[in-house]
């Protein structure tokens, strides 16, 4: 491994998941790889910042543990993982309604039991749904026709009430769009990945995980600070003007540079996200669960110091709040004031921390999508991302991982 080290056979643009997963398997298979990284840390859009003591993950984000590239690549523990609860409080104007997993909380079934979420027609729909999801071979639902979301749960069976009151205002936080038009193939991909696994948050925030995959690389792979200008026939050229040559070079980066760098790829449109960080006296709602809003006035709201104590200095806490699109004028108060109604308390003395808008947060997943795209541009140049597969870490990694089997099979060509 460290004859190849020495030589670089393959240069990686942008340190995200994507990119580092790409790394370390070309590393493995002995292929020489060097990192260019044009911000000062790993992670793309999974970082967390210490802003006066609080954590601040940039955007709303969720560590699914059941993800396959998640399991393969991380060492769970080290991450020291902070689960939320199994299940979500939808805010309501009948009040407040709890959707939660009677199998790992057997004392929330009650909160099922027909006419207090949906009726006993709904609730069979949904366990139906629910056992399909989780029992039937991956590969067979990878293969099923694909529709909408919305379509997807009609054939379910799952009424348009229900569809409402719960799946539409969860959703549109997961997919970032409040249509349901992603793709239901998709839709029936994640709904088995959070029955089957644990939605969690790392101690240090959500940087964590992209620290760990760059800490498992040999020191002198990742180059921060090293924004990339350019490609050439032999390489690459740095903004800095140095002439990098390689066999190879994958671009795993977002929209934005792909877009300059390889303006010949197909790239989709992309879904923006807000969050607000607010900072208050106490918890308003003293357990580590999401709730969303049927009026759809946010996506969803988390006191993340209930999640992760650590995210907050002693005596205060953190409610992180996202919305759909960029941060308008009044916007953060009518969201204050939603909150207000949905936590069931007064506003007034919460203190606005942070306001971060992700303009490239997820790719929209219109059907039929495929699920994973070749990442083979041009001789020599490949792209990886979740845009070439799914958006979700999974998508990310799994692309990564294909990059680096293609390259492989090409340089041994």
């Amino acid at each position: 491994m460290s004859a190849a080290r020495d030589s670089t056979d393959v240069l990686v643009v942008g340190a995200g998941v994507a990119g580092l997963a790409c790394a370390r398997d070309l590393l493995d298979a002995g292929v020489g790889v060097r990192v260019l990284e044009a911000s000062d840390d790993v992670g793309g859009r999974m970082r967390a910042d210490r802003v006066d003591g609080f954590v601040v993950d940039r955007g709303f984000q969720v560590f699914n543990t059941s993800y396959p590239q998640v399991r393969r690549r991380m060492v769970l523990r080290d991450l020291r993982l902070r689960p939320f609860t199994p299940g979500v409080l939808v805010h309501d104007p009948s009040g407040r309604l709890r959707f939660s997993d009677p199998t790992r909380r057997p004392g929330t079934l009650p909160d099922l039991l027909p006419g207090r979420l949906a009726g006993a027609r709904d609730m069979a729909a949904l366990g139906a749904l629910c056992a399909r999801d989780m029992l039937v071979p991956t590969r067979l639902l990878k293969r099923s026709a694909d529709t909408t979301t919305r379509t997807a749960l009609a054939q379910a069976g799952i009424s348009e009430a229900l569809v409402e009151r719960f799946f539409r205002p969860f959703l549109s936080g997961v997919f970032l769009e409040d249509e349901l038009v992603t793709s239901g193939r998709f839709f029936h991909l994640v709904w088995r990945s959070m029955l089957r696994g644990t939605l969690c948050l790392p101690t240090d925030g959500v940087g964590a995980v992209p620290h760990a995959l760059a800490t498992a690389l040999p020191a002198d792979t990742v180059r921060l600070e090293t924004p990339v200008a350019g490609l050439t026939d032999t390489g690459l050229l740095t903004a800095a003007g140095a002439e990098l040559p390689a066999r190879a070079v994958v671009v795993a980066t977002g929209p934005g540079p792909v877009a300059e760098l390889l303006p010949e790829v197909d790239l989709p449109d992309y879904r923006v996200v807000t969050t607000y960080s607010h900072v208050a006296p106490r918890s308003p709602l003293g357990e580590p669960t999401l709730l969303v809003d049927s009026r759809r006035r946010f996506l969803n709201t988390v006191v993340l110091s209930d999640v992760v104590p650590s995210y907050a200095p002693a005596g205060h806490a953190l409610i992180a709040t996202s919305v759909l699109g960029h941060d308008t004028e009044g916007r953060e108060r009518q969201v204050r004031e939603a909150l207000g109604e949905a936590y069931g308390t007064g506003t007034e003395h919460w203190d606005l921390l942070t306001v971060r808008t992700v303009v490239d947060a997820l790719p929209a997943m219109a059907p039929p999508l495929p699920l994973s795209r070749t990442t083979r541009v041009a001789p020599g140049r490949y792209v990886c991302g979740d845009h070439r597969a799914t958006g979700s870490v999974q998508g990310a990694m799994a692309s990564g991982a294909r990059a680096a089997r293609e390259v492989l099979q090409d340089l041994r060509r």
